[in-house]
């Protein structure tokens, strides 16, 4: 009959390990925690998903600011939207009139391309949607570059 692998050690001092110095503290396990994550256990802890070590800043919460920012093709797209609820204006001369500020935008974007005439007031607008403003026929109106 075969024997039990437990069984089999009973009585014996080491249960199969070797000599009694063998199988004691943390050097057995190759150190305590998270020991060797960067050399020894690293592929453990890669597949654990274990990263260390800092990245990057963090601002200062006195420094961060939120600035809502629009391409002038997503404003191009929703003019008529704006000029149903009353946000933006249009003129005899076939020009929209529309303040950033009360869209909600603090910054006008030169992505996309412009189709209707729009005159943009209030926040700021970038250099690249003013000459495209202008190259539509629009304009812009006293605002910060």
């Amino acid at each position: 009959m075969v024997r039990n692998r437990v069984k089999k050690f009973r009585g014996s001092r080491t249960c199969g390990g070797g000599t009694h110095k063998n199988r004691r503290g943390a050097g057995n396990r190759g150190g305590r925690g998270n020991a060797g994550r960067d050399k020894h256990h690293f592929v453990r802890a890669f597949l654990r998903g274990d990263r260390f070590g800092k990245k990057g800043f963090k601002m200062p919460p006195s420094k961060q600011r939120d600035v809502s920012v629009m391409n002038v093709c997503r404003l191009d797209a929703e003019i008529e939207k704006f000029v149903d609820k009353g946000l933006a204006r249009r003129e005899g001369d076939g020009r929209i009139y529309v303040n950033l500020s009360d869209i909600g935008v603090d910054k006008l974007l030169g992505g996309g391309r412009v189709s209707s005439k729009l005159v943009v007031s209030g926040g700021v607008c970038s250099e690249k949607a003013r000459a495209k403003l202008e190259s539509s026929g629009g304009s812009v109106e006293a605002v910060e570059a």
